[in-house]
């Protein structure tokens, strides 16, 4: 805004009787001249003048049929020619695991090998055991599967194909 020209009374009450005129925001600022549309958006709502009567420019346009059959003409066609969409299963490759136990029952983990943080290093199992905020709180510690953070017992709960982890959505959510 130009130096000298704020809102005084008599550019509010022009603003005032444009705006219930029905004219467009810019319209008003171009008549006022040194303010722009987002301050003349602002002085309306700061004067609580948002309700007004449209313009004739501003008339909301009614569909006509054809248009209404022509956008759902549109809709058709892009939805049928619209690709299958592709599940990513996965960025890389599922780690081979040894071969587990036939049973699946918890694999009890010698307290020997649970260590604190201070204590892991890079060939170390990361799995957390307890609660973070107690001072028991420790880290499997077993040895790791090269290249992944987690012993292979860990490891098997931590990576699940896709299809087994579908499928025990599927069971909890009919529970």
């Amino acid at each position: 805004m130009e130096a000298g020209l704020g809102w005084t009374d008599d550019r509010v009450a022009l603003l005032r009787r444009l705006w219930e005129d029905g004219q467009s925001a810019s319209k008003i600022a171009a008549q006022l001249g040194g303010v722009t549309r987002n301050a003349v958006i602002g002085k309306v709502h700061r004067l609580g003048l948002a309700g007004r009567a449209r313009g004739a420019d501003e008339a909301p346009t009614a569909a006509t049929p054809s248009k209404i059959v022509e956008i759902e003409t549109a809709i058709a066609v892009v939805e049928t020619q619209a690709p299958e969409p592709v599940a990513i299963l996965s960025h890389r490759p599922t780690p081979e695991f040894p071969a587990a136990a036939a049973a699946k029952e918890p694999v009890a983990i010698p307290v020997s090998q649970r260590v604190t943080i201070m204590d892991l290093r890079e060939s170390m199992c990361r799995w957390p055991l307890g609660d973070p905020t107690t001072p028991e709180f420790r880290f499997c510690g077993a040895r790791s599967i090269t290249g992944l953070p987690y012993c292979t017992h860990h490891a098997e709960i931590a990576y699940q194909p896709a299809t087994e982890r579908k499928r025990d959505r599927r069971v909890a959510s009919f529970r």
